[in-house]
């Protein structure tokens, strides 16, 4: 079982194409883009934490849910209301979480934390919202799908991508 973290989807938000400059053509190819890229890259028995802004006017966002592999928690964002929090297909559902994932301490959140717990003792803060436009502090990673290639992401390729032994 692999873990995975993603936010920042914003599936059947058409403003989100131009407000992020998303390349694709319609909010449906944005969607099935979204969708294909999970699909490829976790599996049904995979753990993903999805850190806020899930979907926004979505026809049918517990549909949507059912068809994403793997294990879903919602870490909400400022566009997750409660019918979106409620949907059946969340594991778990919080504002904010602390958990140790592959030997690492980490906090997890929609918003990018200025300090945060045990940081000076190495814990990471993974975060989405700013969609690749805020410049991290040390041992921060953004998840969102805007900063990573539209794709999940795993702590060792968050790693990875930063050159760095975090």
């Amino acid at each position: 079982m692999a873990t995975f973290f993603t936010a920042d989807t914003h599936f059947g938000h058409a403003g989100a194409r131009a407000l992020y400059r998303r390349p694709f053509a319609s909010v449906a190819e944005m969607d099935e883009a979204l969708v294909a890229n999970w699909n490829a890259t976790v599996a049904a028995g995979d753990e993903v934490f999805h850190l806020g802004d899930f979907a926004v006017r979505h026809q049918d966002p517990g549909g949507l849910l059912e068809r994403l592999n793997g294990t879903k928690h919602l870490l909400t964002g400022n566009n997750d209301p409660p019918s979106m929090t409620g949907l059946p297909g969340w594991a778990s559902v919080a504002p904010y979480l602390e958990v140790t994932r592959d030997g690492a301490a980490l906090v997890l959140c929609h918003y990018a934390l200025r300090s945060w717990r045990d940081m000076g003792r190495g814990a990471l803060n993974l975060h989405g919202h700013s969609h690749g436009r805020l410049k991290p502090l040390s041992r921060q990673f953004d998840v969102g799908v805007d900063a990573r290639g539209f794709l999940p992401v795993t702590l060792a390729q968050l790693r990875v991508r930063r050159g760095a032994k975090v």
